[in-house]
Order: structure tokens, then sequence, then C-alpha cells
């Protein structure tokens, strides 16, 4: 299959055709014998090109974030020749410290680094605790961060170099939920959720501001089932984690878990 056709067969959206261009090029420049990286990719962008390597016939690829639950990720393509344990991470971590008074949030790092001009997809996962955050960014920003990351928010940092083995993410903080809905329907259940009105959380799909599984999803009558994951701008994420069954009243007995 040419790149083309793969391309026509997998994109379904602009952004997702540029994205897999650059992935079939790096497939490419590994069939050569080159090794090939992508930047880091949010859940989405990895599950799109996850098809994209399927329908290419699953060429040799690791994916990698700097930790075993990492959400932003790198997908490396190796050459025949590239045993995956000789395989170098294209980053490294960054741990900053601040005086632990001062509460930062992962918006504030956010801001900070990427009001220095640099880009999204250099930077991997910000993992944000009590007086300490460890950023995973391309090796090359390392000597400009050091030097220039010197605040986040209204708080000074002090910034260093770490192992990757050393990276230490914060325990996740999960709000469970247990409702009943009339249905499974995305805003039915995105109501529960986030604990917003049904017409709310149906504006909010409306607007795109939603991904189910990682996905764009503007239906607000869109069936959710079990396991599927909900995410929305300014609000995070939810995952269906259980549907009970019928409660005395008819109603969808359902259990959720809301990332705080």
């Amino acid at each position: 299959m040419t790149k083309l056709e793969l391309l026509n067969k997998v994109s379904q959206t602009p952004e997702e055709r540029q994205l897999l261009a650059r992935v079939c090029d790096q497939i490419d420049h590994a069939a050569r014998g080159v090794p090939a990286c992508t930047p880091f990719l949010s859940s989405a962008q990895q599950e799109c090109a996850q098809r994209l390597i399927a329908a290419a016939g699953s060429p040799r690829h690791l994916w990698s974030g700097g930790f075993p639950d990492a959400e932003r990720k790198v997908c490396a393509f190796l050459p025949d020749w590239q045993e995956e344990d000789g395989w170098e991470p294209p980053y490294a971590a960054l741990r900053c410290r601040w005086q632990s008074g001062d509460k930062l949030t992962h918006r504030d790092f956010l801001g900070s680094i990427l009001g220095q001009g640099l880009d999204r997809e250099k930077v991997g996962d910000i993992l944000v605790g009590d007086g300490v955050c460890d950023v995973l960014v391309f090796r090359e920003l390392v000597p400009y961060l050091l030097q220039n990351l010197t605040g986040a928010g209204r708080a000074r940092l002090r910034v260093e170099e770490i192992p990757l083995e050393g990276v230490e993410p914060p325990e996740k903080q999960v709000k469970v939920v247990r409702d009943t809905v009339n249905s499974l329907r995305l805003d039915a259940v995105m109501s529960s959720g986030f604990s917003l009105a049904r017409s709310k959380a149906a504006g909010l799909i409306s607007t795109g501001r939603v991904e189910l599984n990682h996905r764009p999803c503007i239906k607000a009558d869109r069936t959710v089932g079990e396991g599927d994951v909900m995410t929305c701008r300014g609000l995070g994420k939810c995952i269906l984690k259980e549907v009970s069954g019928l409660s005395k009243k008819g109603r969808i007995m359902i259990v959720l878990e809301r990332y705080l």
C-alpha cells in the first residue's frame, strides 16, 4: 500500500492527515535503516498513529513516555539492526522545586514552558506534586530550560535534571461516582460523571470540547459502554467503569471514576 493510500484509508481530518504523513515518513526512515521517532503524542494522537501502524503491517516500533503510566508518549520506529534494549529515549526528565506553600498546577507549568516559545510536542507529561514537579522534555531543550525556566505561577523554581528512573508521578486522585441514568447516551453519562446539568453536557459536546476514547465526539446521543473514557477540556477525564443493571425505578445503574 502506498503512502497516499495509507493516508486516505486511515486519516479522517486534515489534522490527522498531517500527523500521519509525518508518521509515514518516520516508518520509511526506519525501513531504510535509520532510527526514527515521533514527538510526544497525546492519547488521541497515539490512537490515530496506532491505526496507521496497524494498516502499514505493524513495523517494529515501541511506545515510551518516561514511566509506565505516561499519558503523552513518543513512538520509536526501529530498523532491523536495532534491538529494543539498545534504544535511547530522545527525552530527559527535569525536576522543579519551589516553596511548598505555593500551590502550582499543571497549567502553571505548561504556561511557563510554552511561554518560552517552545513547542508542545517537545514536552511530555508534567507531574505536579507538593512542592515538586517532574517534567519530561526532549533532550535538546534541557540546557535552555535549566537556564530559563525560573518560575511558574508566582513561584520561583529551582530546576535540575534527574535520571528517568527517578521520575515520581504523584498519586492519582480518583472520585468514584455511583448514579443512575435514563440511558447510556454520552450527554447523560457525562452529566453524572462531571456533575453537570444534562443540557450543559450536551452543549460541551456539540461545541467540540469532548473526546470519547480519545477521539473528538460531537454527538450527544452516542452510546457509551463499560471502559469508555470521556475527556472534556477544562473538566478532566472520567471513565465508565461499570453498568450494573436496572434500579427499582427502571433507571440504569452506573459506576464512574473521575480523575481530579
